[in-house]
């Protein structure tokens, strides 16, 4: 199920200490980081961390990411390490409400965590207590064609209705204004997330995944009103559920589209195919209701104590050197993304500073992405209901009763 991979100390160091007569301090950590870059990066951050504790042996479980997700539980209940990695907000609620996970708000007060990672530190809290340490994250948005917008004569829209209007120029002009595709269903979701965060807010947009908003309540109404008036402007391209998100970048390329709401992921593939910078670029999405402070999407990944670990105070050693901002520049050149501590370094690459000057300015909270913040089951439900609005918005009505059931179904 998963590689199990140990880092010593070196040789000297560990003869030192036995002849000494000290006991090696140990930390052990699991992760899911198999991919080549999170390992790379996972190596060398438990490498550095040895460095400047070389009293400290750290044996590292790397699982694969199927594995894991099946075993987490299983490992923090039975055979608990003292930190596992995970994710922010709602995905990390279960373990809290198990007692799986334990509050580290010490570390963030003795380290003024509260200040250095201010962006993160509401996706982080939960009953008022601070749950982990997040060490990156990537934001989403609209990636555009610039060309075409200058082109057009059409400028960045800062509101709602000025996206619209960019809609119905690009129309005009024989361009689909928005690309996606939604036949594996989680593109529809990140404009769901949008309309949401800009329609109601963050408290709000937590609220609904957690289960305490009905989705027949007129306020989620009023998400679909801003979606179904997308729909109207025909910003959306035709056939998406038939569409991979990698196959709708094919429109965007070509230029018979012009923007995308998507994570940041998406910036490698199109410039693989061949658009450059000049002609690529990135802008927030738009302000609905100009009285609820801007929230974004960026999936925040993270690391915790386990209740159940045995090496507390090595665990939180740890943890304090994840949320350095030097250790998370380190991290994050390996990874691509973005570091989350203020004073981190960001790699010099045009789409990671937006999105790092965006996140680390955003008041209105940080989610995380609607099949992480809502249990499976209804993020499913979900995910299905917003991509059949998409095609039939005359079915609005059945849909959200259909998502009703099963919100009082999961959050029994």
């Amino acid at each position: 199920m998963f590689l199990r991979t140990k880092t010593l100390v070196a040789a000297l160091a560990a003869s030192t200490l036995l002849a000494s007569g000290a006991t090696a301090r140990e930390l052990v950590i699991n992760t899911d980081t198999s991919d080549p870059a999170p390992k790379k990066a996972f190596e060398q951050l438990i490498a550095d961390f040895e460095a400047e504790y070389p009293d400290i042996k750290v044996t590292w479980n790397l699982f694969d990411h199927e594995g894991y997700k099946t075993s987490i539980r299983n490992f923090l209940t039975a055979d608990s390490p003292d930190l596992a990695n995970w994710y922010a907000g709602n995905r990390m609620l279960p373990y809290v409400k198990a007692g799986l996970f334990a509050p580290i708000d010490d570390v963030w007060d003795e380290h003024n965590l509260h200040e250095t990672l201010a962006p993160a530190a509401a996706s982080m809290t939960i009953d008022g207590k601070k749950w982990g340490i997040p060490y990156t994250y990537y934001q989403w948005g609209v990636y555009y064609r610039l060309d075409i917008f200058n082109k057009l004569g059409i400028e960045e829209p800062k509101t709602f209705d000025e996206l619209l209007a960019a809609c119905d120029t690009l129309n005009a002009n024989g361009i689909t204004p928005i690309t996606i595709g939604t036949k594996y269903l989680w593109t529809a979701a990140g404009v769901f997330d949008y309309l949401d965060l800009r329609t109601n807010g963050y408290d709000f947009h937590m609220a609904l995944t957690q289960g305490e908003i009905p989705w027949t309540d007129d306020r989620v109404r009023a998400v679909f009103a801003n979606w179904k008036k997308m729909l109207d402007h025909d910003c959306f391209i035709d056939n998406h559920p038939s569409w991979s998100w990698q196959e709708a970048l094919a429109p965007m390329v070509q230029g018979e589209a012009a923007m995308y709401v998507m994570g940041n992921f998406a910036v490698a593939p199109l410039r693989e195919a061949g658009l450059t910078d000049d002609q690529l670029d990135f802008f927030q999405f738009p302000v609905i209701d100009p009285s609820i402070p801007l929230a974004e999407e960026a999936p925040t990944d993270t690391v915790h104590l386990a209740a159940n670990a045995k090496n507390v105070e090595e665990a939180k050693l740890f943890l304090a050197f994840l949320a350095r901002p030097d250790v998370q520049t380190k991290i994050n050149a390996t990874l691509g993304q973005l570091p989350i501590a203020k004073g981190a370094e960001i790699a010099d690459d045009k789409f990671l500073r937006e999105g790092y000057e965006m996140l680390s300015n955003t008041t209105g909270g940080i989610a995380q992405f609607f099949d992480r913040d809502a249990p499976a089951e209804m993020a499913k439900a979900g995910m299905e209901g917003f991509q059949e609005f998409m095609v039939k918005p005359e079915r609005l009505d059945a849909i959200l009763e259909r998502l009703e059931k099963v919100r009082q179904r999961v959050y029994k």
